[in-house]
């Protein structure tokens, strides 16, 4: 088992890993009968998206010698109705170093086979910059 969700009350839940112990709140959004107070459910799913972009660039740019270190990602997350769901995850990534040509290729490349890219529904748009120094 990897996570284990409790349900709090008043639309808010409880996420815990279990090898760690790590948690994090959710609550319905205020678009969606929600106070907004934590990340949505949806905000997870997007910033996932990115989480796992940076991660599995993290892996590849120790491989070729490039440190990563303060490397963002800006995420917006647009959703649409009937059904109500994501439609389209923007992600903004922002590099605070220089690299040549070939390795922005193969990190970029990198970010854009994640996992989590791959596990998304292919009808979800996917808007993604990569902004070098």
């Amino acid at each position: 088992m990897t996570s284990k969700v409790t349900y709090l009350g008043d639309l808010r839940a409880e996420s815990t890993h279990l090898k760690s112990g790590n948690s994090f709140l959710t609550d319905a959004p205020i678009d969606n009968n929600g106070k907004g107070e934590a990340f949505s459910p949806t905000d997870t799913v997007a910033t996932g998206l990115a989480s796992c972009m940076i991660t599995v660039m993290g892996i590849k740019a120790r491989d070729l010698g490039v440190d990563m270190k303060g490397t963002t990602a800006q995420v917006t997350k647009t959703m649409s109705s009937n059904p109500r769901r994501i439609s389209k995850i923007k992600v903004v990534l922002e590099f605070p170093f220089e690299a040549d040509g070939k390795t922005r290729k193969i990190l970029e490349h990198t970010a854009n086979t994640c996992p989590v890219n791959y596990s998304l529904h292919p009808d979800i748009e996917k808007d993604i910059t990569f902004n070098w120094k």
